[in-house]
């Protein structure tokens, strides 16, 4: 136990070094360890950070300040949508060989009503349209399960049928659509190159985004409620869109605006999508094309997409295709010959940065449904820099106050105690540099709790030597028996305080998640300081100075 081999030496010399190498760039100014490009946002590490880690503690919200904006998800959309797909199942059902014929499938409020051409093909009818539906689960905390609708035939009207969207099936399109939600949110802000932003459900249709460092409020919501639905039309150039889009146009043909035109230019395309976002597979930002002035944006499909694609355009050659997104043709070349690579590229009078922003939209998804946001608000950063300043301040009185009082205890153990907790706050920051962790309020509170847990073993260890001492052990005697005795209580204690960190962190959110990596990286340092860097200092004092008797 008070053996320490060369390896063990320099294994604890290295892992303290590594640590002071990840703590320092947090007291070196960025604009000392990166060249910053201007023109995209580039950051290049200068001198030796090129060679050392470079990355630092990120602060949130509560620290550094940002933006905070709540979205409201427009589930009448969803709704809406629900009911259309269920008409067009239904239209497609009574289609199917024999066919029943209707007189007409709508959506009428909040339900779908099937009116029969013969009101003697209604049981047939109702047969086929039960068979579309299947169960769900009823939601948390029930048990069982629901049919997704509530199938009933007209009493009052012989030839109607009326079908509902049951509660059940509206909550689980409820949860879905907010978890949907939440991930493409979260694909679009990570896109931006944002510092942990919190991302999470409020209530049954809103959602809460927290950006630390965003000052810009509408930045956020133009990236993130942007719907970014894509898909690929072919035009037809047979049908006239009108000056302002208004022309008559025949079943199956839409008219769209050009979206570099200001709503001057529409063109008439084939309603039917030939492919959609799903079919994506990668966008990037390409800087320098030969046929277009500036960035352009490239495009790559699945396999599945890539081989329609292949087929579209060896089938329409000297043909027009548009790319839809968001209700505007943002391009509409001519097919000169068969596309069988699954890519091509998007152009348009973009920037860099509008053609980084386009491609984050597309690679994250569109969303399930709109977004509105209800509730932007801009937290100030001097109220960070206030709470910081406090934070140092608890920080470094509670250190002070640990250092007196292990020296007044335990005198040159003490020091011991107290070097290994300057470790183990080092061995801290530089963890959390490491892994890119964001330091919240709540996140300096689990340092200042670590701190006591540090030096909670340290006074198990000590308090355990100091009886060993008394039984007329030697000194080497009782700093082995005392560390041998202790190790067992000192982990469980760590043990149990640190399954509740990871529960925490699991069910927890922003500055909840916060407190829990600090407290789970404390803990792991601080076994390691308390009972291996003080040992290590204690038995070489002890080697050196030959004691007697125990200064305890």
């Amino acid at each position: 136990m008070l053996h320490f081999g060369r390896w063990k030496l320099f294994s604890i010399i290295f892992i303290t070094l590594l640590g002071v190498m990840y703590t320092i760039p947090n007291f070196v100014p960025e604009t000392d360890r990166y060249t910053i490009n201007e023109a995209d946002g580039t950051r290049t590490p200068n001198g030796i950070w090129r060679f050392i880690p470079s990355g630092t503690i990120n602060l949130g919200l509560d620290l550094q300040g940002g933006s905070h904006i709540v979205f409201e998800v427009d589930m009448d959309e969803v709704r809406d949508a629900q009911l259309e797909a269920l008409a067009s199942d239904i239209r497609t059902s009574l289609r199917n060989a024999p066919p029943v014929l209707a007189r007409s499938v709508s959506v009428i409020g909040d339900e779908v009503v099937v009116l029969m051409l013969r009101p003697e093909e209604r049981e047939t009818a109702l047969e086929r349209i039960r068979a579309l539906n299947s169960p769900v689960t009823t939601g948390a905390g029930q048990a069982g399960f629901a049919n997704m609708y509530d199938i009933s035939a007209d009493q009052s009207d012989p030839s109607a049928i009326r079908i509902t969207v049951t509660s059940e099936q509206y909550e689980s399109i409820r949860n879905r659509t907010l978890e949907q939600s939440i991930t493409v949110i979260r694909r679009r802000l990570d896109g931006l190159g944002t510092t942990d932003p919190t991302i999470a459900r409020s209530g049954d249709r809103r959602v809460l985004v927290q950006v630390p460092g965003a000052d810009d409020p509408q930045e956020i919501i133009d990236l993130v409620a942007t719907q970014a639905s894509m898909s690929f039309h072919m035009v037809d150039e047979n049908v006239d869109p009108g000056p302002n889009g208004q022309g008559r146009t025949p079943p199956g043909v839409s008219v769209f605006p050009l979206a570099d035109s200001g709503g001057t230019a529409w063109l008439a395309v084939e309603t039917r999508q030939r492919l959609t976002g799903e079919n994506l597979n990668q966008s990037y930002v390409v800087a320098n094309h030969p046929n277009f002035v500036g960035p352009v944006v490239g495009f790559r499909l699945d396999t599945q997409g890539a081989l329609i694609f292949g087929e579209l355009t060896r089938a329409n050659r000297g043909r027009r295709f548009a790319i839809v997104l968001d209700d505007q043709i943002i391009t509409a070349p001519t097919i000169n010959e068969p596309i069988l690579g699954g890519s091509g590229v998007i152009g348009g009078s973009y920037t860099y940065e509008t053609a980084n922003q386009l491609v984050i939209l597309l690679n994250a998804g569109a969303l399930p449904a709109s977004l509105t946001p209800v509730e932007q608000r801009v937290v100030t950063a001097s109220l960070g820099r206030d709470q910081i300043e406090s934070g140092r301040l608890a920080v470094a009185i509670g250190f002070a106050l640990v250092i007196a009082f292990m020296i007044a205890m335990y005198g040159v153990f003490g020091v011991f105690s107290t070097t290994a907790l300057l470790v183990n706050v080092v061995l801290i920051l530089g963890g959390l540099s490491g892994l890119g962790m964001t330091l919240t309020l709540p996140g300096i509170a689990g340092i200042i709790l670590t701190i006591g847990m540090a030096v909670d073993a340290n006074v198990l260890i000590y308090e355990r030597i100091r009886e060993e001492a008394k039984n007329n052990r030697t000194p080497v005697q009782a700093l082995q028996a005392g560390y041998e005795r202790a190790l067992a209580a000192i982990l469980d204690a760590n043990i149990t305080t640190f399954i509740a960190a990871a529960v925490l962190y699991m069910l927890g959110a922003g500055p909840v998640r916060g407190f829990a990596v600090t407290l789970g990286v404390g803990i792991l340092t601080s076994v390691f300081t308390a009972f291996v860097v003080s040992r290590l200092l204690a038995v070489l004092w002890l080697r050196a100075v030959k004691p007697t008797k125990l200064p305890l």
